[in-house]
């Protein structure tokens, strides 16, 4: 019965609209609700920027407690604490899925995997191609040539596009691990003692990760249900990018910190561990999905219920934030980027289908999921415009409705609220100095004014590179149409 519900046309539309139909009436409540119960939009707009300062300071929080638990990490020596574990019957394979990715670099991202203090022979390096680029067998030459040694085997993978399959990480990612799945099979080895680790090609693993790795899921009992991640703070290309991108990206990366103290809510993101039982026992990366890493969370999650977790790792990998070269080009890659993240919105879909066919999981605990997912997408969309305009729009058009005194407070109160919510920016703006510091990305005096001037430009840069596109990509999902997948340029 629950099967033919959800392949239903009907079902099927309505979980594909559901959330895009509540964006846009969240962002124009205060035009079509005002002329009829005004008082009910002020309520909801003063609620909402409450909630929005409460978010504030949760964040603030919660990315204090990652810094501080990352500098307490970085003290610990990991490789002395393996020497008493049986750390050597763990494999590592690294699948770096890439693209049309510039030869440095791949090899810069795999020369910091080669300066992890690590055992070589544990450690296997899958270089994941897309068969449609000419260029790769050339690259995979010179990669083996100038890194070979440092591996126990570093293993090509062409993934040659299918129907029915999105071009992406998904696919490529779930070609290339079925192929280490057969290589381990045919060595016999242990399944349950394969850690895959999924790294970007613009990201730089710290030298203490797979020690950390490791250490951690030989020490975690629920190891074989589990996801691994630390944040990747997009600081490697700092000082190249506009300055627009630039704020957009300290933003991204301050929010990355803070998800990672957020408990059961952390879900990991882009570069990620988990084992290789687990991706076989979900059938790997579904392959007709664009964001792959949130998606493959929830695969796991409504296959095992509640025993699915990301765990997270204080230490940090230092990514690429987009740039192509010029601000213009930039701008355009840095706003499909967003949309592409935002298309994430496609997963409350899937998971909505998945809350009818799953009875063996609690149905509260998939409800809570899918609430945080949906918070998640919604808060992204409407945010800008609850907390900048939307107070003076129920005044405006309805005159008698400005006599009133919650008429007349509304605009003051809830700026007096964000200008409160705002007020946390200071410590984002220590921690970015604090973080950039840690990884040697330095701050010249002579720029620090600017680096207090440019957050003024906050409101404009976040309507254009987040709002906007995330209310492209569900405003996308509302007609369906789809977007297409397209590597982000990072020169």
């Amino acid at each position: 019965m629950a099967e033919t519900i959800v392949r239903s046309r009907w079902f099927i539309r309505f979980t594909n609209v559901i959330i895009p139909v509540l964006t846009w009436v969240l962002i124009t409540m205060p035009v079509w609700f005002s002329p009829f119960h005004p008082a009910v939009v002020a309520y909801f707009i003063i609620g909402f920027d409450l909630y929005f300062f409460y978010k504030a300071i949760s964040t603030v929080y919660l990315a204090s407690l990652s810094y501080r638990r990352i500098l307490n990490t970085n003290q610990v020596e990991f490789s002395g604490l393996l020497k008493r574990c049986n750390s050597r019957a763990i494999y590592h394979f690294v699948i770096i899925p890439n693209y049309k990715e510039p030869l440095y670099k791949l090899q810069s991202t795999i020369q910091a995997i080669t300066d992890n203090r690590f055992g070589k022979k544990q450690m296997y390096l899958i270089l994941a191609f897309e068969k449609r680029e000419k260029e790769s067998e050339e690259k995979y030459r010179t990669l083996i040539a100038q890194f070979g040694r440092h591996f126990r085997a570093i293993i090509p993978t062409y993934h040659t596009l299918q129907p029915g399959e999105e071009p992406g990480k998904a696919s490529n990612q779930t070609h290339a691990a079925k192929i280490i799945d057969q290589y381990v099979s045919d060595r016999r080895i242990n399944t349950k003692k394969v850690i895959i680790t999924i790294c970007d090609a613009d990201s730089r693993l710290p030298t203490n990760y797979f020690a950390y790795l490791t250490y951690r899921f030989i020490k975690d009992k629920d190891r074989l249900y589990h996801f691994y991640c630390a944040p990747v703070l997009l600081y490697n290309n700092f000082w190249r990018l506009p300055f627009f991108v630039r704020i957009q990206s300290t933003i991204s990366s301050i929010l990355r910190l803070a998800f990672l103290s957020s408990g059961d809510r952390l879900i990991q993101i882009s570069t990620y561990s988990t084992s290789l039982m687990l991706l076989k026992r979900i059938g790997f990366w579904d392959v007709d999905v664009i964001p792959e890493d949130w998606h493959v969370y929830f695969q796991a999650f409504f296959t095992f219920g509640k025993r699915v977790r990301t765990l997270p790792l204080y230490t940090i990998i230092n990514g690429d934030a987009v740039y192509s070269g010029k601000t213009i080009k930039t701008s355009i890659n840095r706003y499909e980027q967003e949309r592409r993240w935002a298309w994430g919105a496609t997963d409350i879909p899937y998971a909505l289908r998945k809350l009818v066919t799953t009875p063996q999981i609690s149905f509260l605990t998939k409800i809570k999921k899918i609430l945080f997912l949906s918070e998640t997408h919604l808060l992204w969309t409407s945010s800008f415009f609850i907390l900048t305009i939307s107070a003076s729009i129920p005044p405006l058009i309805n005159p008698l409705f400005k006599k009133t005194v919650l008429g007349f407070i509304l605009p003051q109160l809830s700026g007096l609220i964000l200008t409160l919510s705002s007020s946390m920016l200071l410590v984002y703006v220590y921690l970015d100095f604090k973080l950039r510091e840690k990884i040697k990305v330095q701050t010249r005096p002579v720029l620090l004014p600017l680096m207090i001037i440019q957050w003024y430009f906050l409101p404009v840069i976040s309507f254009f590179l987040s709002s906007l596109p995330a209310l492209d990509a569900h405003t996308r999902m509302l007609f369906g149409k789809k977007i297409t997948y397209k590597v982000t340029e990072k020169v």
